[in-house]
């Protein structure tokens, strides 16, 4: 019995993340300047990565993959929606692996590491998904490469909120996640 309980948490708590993620994605939205794709800051990014703490990488994975993938659907990105889902599995592969690698507990200095280690990942993913995104409209393969590279400081901007916001938000969420 416990275990069909357990699973049903886990059920609702990845829809509350996938809605959560969706909801703070749609709500701040700060366009920044680049070559290549639409950026712009949000809490997606953080939130998901606390899906994928919480909630494990294949929980976090499903909230972060319908909350940022149903966004792109809904608003105007559906031709690259499969790239977000595609990052938000590296992201999940990544994050879980480093919690299992920094044995990642309530201390405070393990969790804004995953904050980083999250931030310095979606730097890697968004420059791969600038080159993939350039490439998709007709441009030439060196060309992409450099456009995605100085489409990189918008990019930046995400990965620095994100790992400040997901030690703080861990910090707010944690007591929910704890308790029995």
């Amino acid at each position: 019995m416990t275990t069909d309980r357990s699973r049903l948490r886990q059920l609702i708590f990845t829809g509350l993340f996938a809605a959560i993620i969706f909801i703070g994605i749609s709500l701040l939205r700060i366009p920044l300047p680049a070559l290549v794709g639409r950026p712009f800051i949000h809490f997606g990014n953080p939130l998901m990565i606390l899906a994928i703490v919480f909630l494990g990488g294949g929980y976090g994975f499903a909230a972060g993959a319908i909350g940022l993938g149903g966004f792109d659907l809904l608003n105007g990105y559906a031709a690259t929606s499969w790239l977000t889902v595609l990052e938000v599995a590296v992201m999940a592969l990544v994050i879980s692996q480093a919690m299992r690698a920094l044995r990642v507990s309530a201390h405070p200095g393990r969790i804004a590491a995953i904050g980083v280690i999250g931030g310095l990942t979606k730097l890697v993913t968004s420059y791969l998904v600038g080159i993939v995104e350039a490439l998709m409209v007709g441009t030439k393969f060196g060309v992409a490469i450099v456009a995605a590279f100085l489409s990189l400081p918008a990019t930046a901007i995400n990965s620095l909120a994100t790992a400040i916001i997901v030690p703080v938000l861990y910090l707010a969420l944690r007591p929910v996640f704890t308790r029995r």
